[in-house]
């Protein structure tokens, strides 16, 4: 457990002692869009249909717009604070080359996110700026999620399974998302068509749930039966919301990182994710983080 107790105060809750948790290391490392730096330093966020905002000061964090109650349903699991990433980042350092990129992005942590939400985000994420990733999937939230009010500005939930099978091509091409259109129309009616086992047609392979509670491979295949998912998005929605930590997304910055440290330059993306996984084994996923991380802040060239 990598915090000590919490405890409440006028506007949220405090986490004491949290360990392995640096805002900008967890919130600008590639695997979420909706949480946005303020101009304090603090980061205030829209996840599973809440808001809040966090910010550390010395060695704890302070959530704000939240209850203990919260925290223990939903905060605690989400920002994966019941494991000791000291063991992880101790194991991951043994590799004098990977021991570099861990001490540099020492405040990683892998958040556990809404499957269905993360489909949507890293299929609008193929051949995509950061930018227009977030801004089309606020976008695309603010025409079909729910409206949530904090420090008299409006925020909005991503929208719910039943709400966005509404959603034309036209009306997701006008939200930014592009050619990507006909890929979230399809996943959507394939998704919501397949949500309960037992209903006339089910097909488990778009089932989110029966996906989610396969074995890595298995779960990396089915999930590129969606349009638009392709082996790194797959593997992004793997580590980053169905607890996948084998899974190793290989994108540019990790192709850079894998060939700056370890691999030819010409070597194919099947063989830098093979090569991670057996090297890394069921820490992956940790390891693509701190290297993602690594190389994209100090601008990696191969």
């Amino acid at each position: 457990m990598d915090f000590n107790y919490i405890e409440d105060f006028k506007d949220g809750i405090v986490i004491k002692d949290a360990r392995n948790f640096e805002l900008p290391h967890i919130f600008d490392c590639g695997q979420c869009f909706r949480w946005k730096r303020e101009e304090n330093g603090n980061y205030i966020g829209v996840a599973l249909g809440k808001v809040i905002e966090v910010e550390k000061r010395n060695n704890d964090v302070l959530l704000y717009n939240t209850s203990q109650k919260d925290f223990k349903e939903i905060w605690a699991d989400y920002f994966d604070l019941y494991r000791d990433y000291d063991e992880i980042k101790n194991i991951l350092g043994e590799d004098p080359t990977l021991k570099k990129a861990v001490e540099f992005g020492r405040g990683i942590r892998l958040l556990k996110q809404d499957p269905f939400e993360l489909i949507i985000s890293f299929i609008i994420s193929a051949n995509n700026r950061i930018p227009m990733i977030k801004k089309a999937i606020k976008n695309i939230s603010e025409k079909w999620g729910e409206p949530i009010e904090y420090k008299e500005k409006t925020y909005y939930s991503f929208p719910k399974l039943d709400r966005l099978k509404e959603a034309s091509l036209e009306e997701l091409a006008s939200c930014g998302t592009g050619f990507r259109n006909k890929y979230i129309v399809d996943t959507v009616q394939k998704i919501y068509c397949n949500g309960t086992e037992g209903q006339q047609n089910y097909d488990e392979s778009y089932d989110i749930d029966w996906i989610r509670m396969q074995e890595a491979e298995v779960c990396h295949r089915e999930l590129q039966k969606f349009m638009g998912i392709g082996p790194k998005v797959a593997d992004c929605i793997m580590l980053f919301s169905m607890q996948k930590y084998s899974a190793f997304p290989v994108d540019v910055w990790v192709k850079r990182a894998m060939n700056h440290f370890y691999l030819a330059p010409d070597v194919s993306l099947k063989k830098i994710r093979d090569f991670g996984i057996d090297k890394f084994g069921q820490l992956s996923g940790f390891a693509q983080q701190y290297l993602f991380y690594y190389a994209r802040e100090n601008s990696i060239k191969i």
